[in-house]
């Protein structure tokens, strides 16, 4: 995929060659403060082909170890500008930053096309009809 970055921005990594997700890296230091959040420019630009989109995902190190998430994002394939990732810290703990930490991970997934059709009603007779929040138990 091509990658442009803005100076002082990292390519994307995958720390092994099957690894789904491709890191992200901060270009500058950065505090998340506790119970807080804090928005960081990756300096990552992608051209992302058509069919398919970037998914931001948390880090699982960052989450289990630090109480530091992303609460994902998607970047479409006509977008270039540069990745902008927000992270929450849910711990007590302010979360120090240092250039060249990675901070998220990007996966790059096909996206099925569908168009829209508006008409005056659906088949509302499924098993799940329209029961939402918490219809499927714990």
């Amino acid at each position: 995929m091509k990658v442009m970055l803005d100076e002082g921005a990292y390519l994307p990594t995958r720390a092994t060659t099957f690894d789904a997700g491709a890191d992200l890296y901060t270009p500058r230091a950065f505090r998340v403060p506790a119970h807080g959040s804090a928005t960081i420019d990756t300096g990552v630009h992608v051209q992302i082909p058509g069919g398919y989109f970037g998914k931001l995902e948390s880090k699982s190190g960052l989450n289990v170890n630090h109480g530091v998430v992303s609460c994902g994002g998607v970047i479409d394939s006509g977008y270039t500008g540069s990745i902008r990732v927000k992270l929450y810290n849910f711990s007590d703990t302010d979360y120090q930053f240092q250039k060249g930490d990675k901070v998220v991970q990007l996966i790059i997934q096909p996206c099925e096309l569908c168009g829209f059709e508006r008409v005056d009603e659906i088949d509302m007779d499924t098993e799940r009809g329209s029961r939402g929040f918490g219809s499927s138990g714990r």
